[in-house]
Parts: C-alpha cells; sequence; structure tokens
C-alpha cells in the first residue's frame, strides 16, 4: 500500500470545490457517469481496431445505493485503470485541472451562468461525498488497485482483489447530501441527466410479465397463468434516441413517439419536425419540434434541451438557437458548444455564430418544403406557428429574406396569400391615386366587423394580422416595399383609406359645414375626438369613429416593447369623429334650434359611433340605455 499527498498548490481544494460549485452540486452524478461512458466507449474504440484484446460484449454502467452504509456506487465495465493510472490521471490530472477551474472562475458569481462544468469530471464527487473511494481494473493484465482520498490532499493507493475489468467509483455520501441516497432523487437525476447516454444504465431491477410459449414447462402453481413475472435490470435510459439515427430511418410516428419520450406530460402532437443533421465545419445533430403555439407572445420558453454527446446539459438555450426559435421544442446535441462560458461569451463565439445560422437556415428551408409540398396542410396550421415566424422576420436578417416564399396574410374570409401573390391580387382594385398599394387589415374580426363590411362592399381585400407584434412587422415590411403601406381597416373612413379620383360633392354650404363642425365641437370632448367632416354617400354611417393608423401603430409598438416613440405607450387614446356631412342626420342637427334637443341628438349619434367600436363602456354606457328607452316609449 502505498499513501501520498495529492499534487496541488491550493492545500484547501476540497472546501473550494464545494464551496464553488454547491449551487449546482448535483452535477456530481453527470459527471461520473460520464466518466464511465467515455471509459466504455473508448474500450469499444480499442477492441473495433484491434488494440484490446478482450471481449467488448454488452456492457452497463450501474448506479446502486447503500443506504445503510450511507454510500452511492457507480460501476462501470469500461477501460479500467492500472494503479500507476490511478497515480497519473486521478492525482495529477484531475486535481490540476480542479485546481485549473478553480481558478479561473474563482472570481465570478457561483451562479454566473456557465452552462454546464463539463470537465470537472470526477473531482466533483467531493461536492457531496466526505470520502471517495475507486477500486478499479485495467483491460490490460495488470492487477486491480484500490484508491481511497477522504477530502484531503493525503491518498492511499493499494492493490485490490477485484477480477472483473472496469471501474467502482464508491461515494460516502456527506452529512449534508444524504438526499443523493433516495432513490427517488437517484431516479430524477438519471432521467434529467442520462436519459439518452449511449450506454444502458441500469439502477435497480423491475419485473416484467413474460407470455408463456406454448409446451414450456411452468411451475405447478403458475400452470393456469399464460404469462409468469421475471425479475430484469431496470435501465433507464434509451441509448438510441431518434436524433442519434438518419432520417430515412425513421417515421412520422417514431418522430411523434420521440416528442413524447422528451416531454412526458405533453398530450397535444406536434404539428411538424425538423431533422437537424451535420458533421462540417462543425458537429451538430438534433430535432425541433414546432408546438401549437397560437398568437400568445408570453409562451413557455427553454425548451428546447441542449445535449453534448447524448449528455443533457441545459434546457436554456439562449445565444445558442437563435432567440425567435426558442419558443419551439426538441433537443440539439453538439460537441461544439462551449460549456465552460458564460452566457455573453456564447455570443460572441464564432462556432456558436455559425451553429445558430445553420439552425436558423435550416428552419427557413424547411418550413419552404412544407409550404411548397402540401399548401392546404400548412394554411391550415398557420395560426398555430405564426408567432414564431413573425417574430423571426423582425430579429433575424437572414430568416426575413428566406421568409417571403412560405409566410402569408390571411383575410378575414380565410384566404391566405404570400406577399407577393397579395402584391399581384390588390394591385387593380386598392391602388390609390397616387399609385400607393393600399393594403387592409383588421386586428380583430369582431371589433371591426362594421368595417370590414364597408371596406368589402368596395370590393377590397382585408386582411386579419392579430399577432402583437404585427405593427413592428407592418412597419419592417412598408420599409422594404416602398410602393406599398398597410392601414387599419377602421384608421379612417374607407374613401379616405383608398383615394382614388373621384370625390363626391357635400350638400352643405362652406358656410354651414363651420356651423355644424362648431355646434360639434362645443359637445363632442376634445380630449379625447378630434371632428373631420367628410363628403360621403348619403347612405353611409352619419358618425364614424376612427383611430389614425399612425397614432396607434406607435402607441402599440411602445407598448409590445421596442421601436415606438418614448412614451407613446402612455398617451392618452385619440380618435377622429368622421361626420358625413350628406348624411340625414347633419341636416337635421344643423336644423335644430333647441339646444338641449341638439345636443342630445349630437351625443345619442356619438355613442352609437362608440357603440359600433366597441368603446361604450360603464356609466356612459347605462347612460345611453337609458337614454334609447325614453326615446322609444
Amino acid at each position: 500500500m502505498t499513501t501520498g499527498k495529492i499534487n496541488v498548490s491550493v492545500e484547501n481544494i476540497f472546501p473550494l470545490i464545494k464551496k464553488f460549485l454547491y449551487s449546482d452540486h448535483e452535477i456530481f452524478l453527470r459527471e461520473l457517469i460520464s466518466n464511465g461512458t467515455d471509459a466504455t466507449l473508448k474500450l469499444k474504440h480499442l477492441t473495433s481496431i484491434g488494440e484490446a484484446k478482450v471481449e467488448y460484449g454488452n456492457p452497463i454502467i450501474e448506479v446502486k445505493i447503500d443506504k445503510e452504509g450511507k454510500k452511492l456506487h457507480i460501476i462501470d465495465q469500461g477501460l479500467g485503470m492500472t494503479a500507476d493510472e490511478v497515480e497519473k490521471y486521478i492525482n495529477q490530472v484531475a486535481f490540476s485541472g480542479a485546481e485549473e477551474f478553480l481558478d479561473k472562475y474563482k472570481d465570478s458569481a457561483k451562479d454566473s451562468g456557465i452552462i454546464g462544468h463539463f470537465g470537472l469530471g470526477f473531482y466533483s464527487a467531493f461536492m457531496v461525498a466526505e470520502k471517495v473511494e475507486i477500486i478499479t481494473k485495467s483491460f490490460k493484465d495488470e492487477p486491480a488497485a484500490h484508491w481511497t482520498c477522504d477530502g484531503s490532499p493525503e491518498f492511499t493507493l493499494e492493490p485490490a482483489d477485484k477480477t472483473t475489468r472496469g471501474t467502482e467509483i464508491i461515494l460516502h455520501i456527506a452529512e449534508d447530501s444524504l438526499e443523493f441516497l433516495e432513490d427517488s432523487k437517484i431516479n430524477q437525476l438519471l432521467n434529467k441527466y442520462n436519459k439518452f447516454m449511449p450506454i444502458p444504465i441500469k439502477f435497480g431491477t423491475k419485473t416484467e410479465k413474460i407470455e408463456q410459449k406454448k409446451g414450456e414447462e411452468v411451475a405447478p402453481e403458475d400452470k393456469d397463468k399464460t404469462f409468469t413475472e421475471v425479475e430484469i435490470d431496470n435501465i433507464i435510459n434509451n441509448p438510441n434516441p431518434a436524433w442519434t439515427k438518419q432520417p430515412t430511418e425513421l417515421s412520422d410516428e417514431d418522430y411523434k413517439n420521440f416528442y413524447h419520450e422528451l416531454y412526458p406530460m405533453q398530450f397535444e402532437e406536434p404539428l411538424f419536425h425538423i431533422h437537424l443533421n451535420v458533421d462540417y465545419p462543425f458537429n451538430l445533430t438534433g430535432i425541433l419540434y414546432f408546438p401549437k403555439l397560437g398568437s400568445d407572445l408570453q409562451i413557455q420558453k427553454d425548451k428546447i434541451q441542449l445535449y453534448q454527446n447524448q449528455v443533457y446539459v441545459t434546457d436554456n438555450v439562449e445565444g445558442i438557437v437563435p432567440e425567435f426559435l426558442t419558443m419551439l421544442k426538441g433537443v440539439i446535441d453538439s460537441p461544439d458548444i462551449p460549456l465552460n462560458v458564460s452566457r455573453s461569451g456564447l455570443q460572441a463565439d464564432a462556432a456558436v455564430k455559425k451553429i445558430s445560422n445553420y439552425i436558423t437556415r435550416k428552419v427557413a428551408d424547411k418550413l419552404k418544403s412544407l409550404f411548397n409540398e402540401n399548401r392546404e396542410d400548412f394554411e391550415k396550421k398557420w395560426n398555430d406557428i405564426k408567432i414564431v415566424l413573425e417574430y423571426g422576420m423582425l430579429s433575424e436578417d437572414k430568416f426575413y429574406e428566406k421568409a417571403g416564399a412560405f409566410v402569408l396574410y390571411p383575410t378575414v374570409d380565410n384566404k391566405y396569400y404570400t406577399l407577393e401573390e397579395l402584391k399581384e391580387k390588390l394591385a387593380v382594385n386598392q391602388t390609390n391615386k397616387d399609385g400607393k398599394l393600399v393594403v387592409l387589415y383588421a386586428g380583430n374580426k369582431e371589433a371591426q366587423h362594421s368595417y370590414i363590411e364597408i371596406a368589402k362592399d368596395k370590393g377590397y381585400e382585408v386582411l386579419l394580422l392579430d399577432s402583437p407584434i404585427i405593427s413592428h412587422l407592418i412597419q419592417k415590411i412598408e420599409g422594404d416595399n416602398s410602393g406599398m403601406t398597410f392601414v387599419r381597416v377602421d384608421s379612417d373612413h374607407i374613401d379616405n383609406l383608398i383615394k382614388k379620383e373621384e370625390t363626391t360633392i357635400s350638400k352643405l354650404s362652406e358656410e354651414e359645414q363651420t356651423n355644424l363642425k362648431t355646434v360639434l365641437e362645443t359637445i363632442v370632448p376634445k380630449q379625447n375626438y378630434s371632428v373631420q367632416l367628410e363628403a360621403m354617400d348619403s347612405q353611409a354611417a352619419p358618425f364614424i369613429i376612427t383611430q389614425p393608423e399612425f397614432m396607434r401603430r406607435m402607441k402599440e409598438m411602445s407598448q409590445s416593447g421596442g421601436g415606438g416613440m418614448f412614451g407613446m405607450g402612455n398617451m392618452p387614446e385619440m380618435y377622429n369623429l368622421v361626420v358625413n356631412t350628406n348624411s340625414d342626420l347633419a341636416t337635421t342637427i344643423l336644423a335644430t334650434e333647441d339646444k338641449s334637443a341638439q345636443e342630445s341628438l349630437v351625443k345619442q349619434a356619438l355613442d352609437l359611433a362608440k357603440l359600433s367600436q366597441n368603446l361604450l363602456k360603464g356609466e356612459a354606457l347605462t347612460a345611453f340605455v337609458k337614454r334609447s328607452f325614453e326615446m322609444i316609449k
């Protein structure tokens, strides 16, 4: 037996390991199982090239709890180590690695957002254990070794009587970490970090019912049963998850099954998937799913899981996946994403930029092919995916460039157009006298129903654009299409929205119009309404409330974040009251000499106009109903 000191210059490295990494101490299990996996895969490689003259077999990794002895065992059947290798890899490499890591990161806060402490490896065991033992036998024909360390720099190394190849790590769990002796806790960690590790992981056993074959001999007490119960290893992981396979090997059903394996509590089916697979200039595999989203921007993010060689790292993929795609679900696995870096360091990393661009391009290409292959199906799914695509157009220039091929603009009558189709469709009817194409849209089909009907009576198409970021998006589209403008259908009288050459003559003289405006301005509240006289068709509504496009859009943009003018979100609502000078009501108001009768006419008409815009509420609505009943009794 030899004893010695681990060669580290930091005398108290163990308390430092524990303190620095404490916020995330559960990762010790991931690290130790990753080491066991590496040792097993290396052995597989050496046997395949003939360097290890042993039988590879079907190795597994086993995790065992000894609750009474307060011990946790992690056992692999991999390469194993000789005593010399233990001395080298554990005493020298592992702890100099620990020292280097601490030296590099001890000044940052322990939650500085370092996204995966990979490479913490073996010494992370001391975050939860007061003593660690390694019993290991190499695949080479050499004696087994037994290493022990109690969390001080002293260690012992002696021969062991282990006869089978591989390594067993025994953690003597510290008093403050006894939760790691609970089956439920270990099960939870194995499911979180090791669910898709490439080597089977055994945690206990389970019983399985096996159907009896005809003619098979059975015990007398089992003769009436058609099956027997047998105890088998409880393998907690799927070593060959869908993303490690080629798309040609998988059916749609396989993709759906994998989605439910990733998200066992998700009962809705995904809309479609995108299989990522690239090996140059970086390695990346994965599957992304479009879940049903609707138009809510406050969607649960952080649902894409990041893996490195099938080991779970995090579900906060900000900085790796373009922000608009963080609303998707799925898996990304890449050994080329640097893990020992902070979040801000990720954005600056060249490999990560390439990965992010690749994912954006791949998603755009898939959307385009889905659109081309089955447009009808794509249209049906549009409302469930549009928020991601609209957000992508705003936030990623590369995505915006490709989006024209598949982004849709639906009408209130459920017709769908691409931007180019829209331009072509509207060119004849909706070009104004200045040669500008006017795209009419509604934000809410019900609330703006009367305005939509007026526009449709003129033969105009009205789009239904109702996402919370639509104001930002149409601003961008107008900037790139100079001959095109978007206006909401309730932002002015229809003849003003699409101005043609012909003008309607007013029945009222200029003097009468001036008098009418004066009367109205004394009755209509100035702080909310600006009175505007228009000569319209005599059958058109006498009073119409509109909200100027520019003001409303800026207000919406400042409310949904960015792009709006400073402080616009807090401005009071301002409306135009458009009064039709050719209506009978305009003539009646002018002809009424009784001031109170005149005032009640104007108030009743204004309330009716408000009612059509859903602006009449509370006390004003109660008064209107009461007044209306008075008028008809």
